[in-house]
Order: structure tokens, then C-alpha cells, then sequence
């Protein structure tokens, strides 16, 4: 009789990466709001800050890249 190996796609550490990745990528573009203008017709220089001209992007940067890292990563193997 043979053991057939049952190899899943993703294990737990898979998932818990990948949502560690999206949570990331997430406050990445809640960085980004705000800075726009009260009227629409002015002009704010807000939207030029560090935070969102620098410091989300990279974030958002971060957490796809745990994404990538998350998917490439073998899965569990079950016997």
C-alpha cells in the first residue's frame, strides 16, 4: 500500500504572511489620504508632504513584496 503525499498550495504561515502583506500595503494608502483642498478651487501644499510622497509609497512597497514572498514560499507537506 502507498502513502500518497497530500501537498497543499499554501500552508498556515502562507495565509498568515499574505495577510500580513495586505494589512501592510493597506495603512500604506491610508497614508496617502487627506491633504486635498477645503473648497476645491485653493490650492493645498499638503499633498507634497514626506508622508505622502515618500513614506507610503515605500510602505506600499513593503507590504507587496511580503506578498510576493508569501506566495513563493513552498506549502505544507502533509503525509
Amino acid at each position: 500500500m502507498t502513502k500518497e503525499k497530500n501537498t497543499s498550495l499554501f500552508g498556515p504561515a502562507n495565509y498568515k504572511l499574505l495577510m500580513l502583506g495586505l494589512v501592510v500595503s493597506l495603512i500604506g494608502f491610508i497614508l496617502m489620504i487627506g491633504g486635498g483642498s477645503e473648497d476645491g478651487l485653493s490650492f493645498n501644499p499638503e499633498i507634497f508632504n514626506f508622508q505622502r510622497i515618500t513614506l507610503a509609497p515605500i510602505v506600499i512597497l513593503i507590504g507587496l513584496v511580503i506578498d510576493i514572498v508569501a506566495i513563493m514560499k513552498g506549502g505544507e507537506t502533509q503525509e
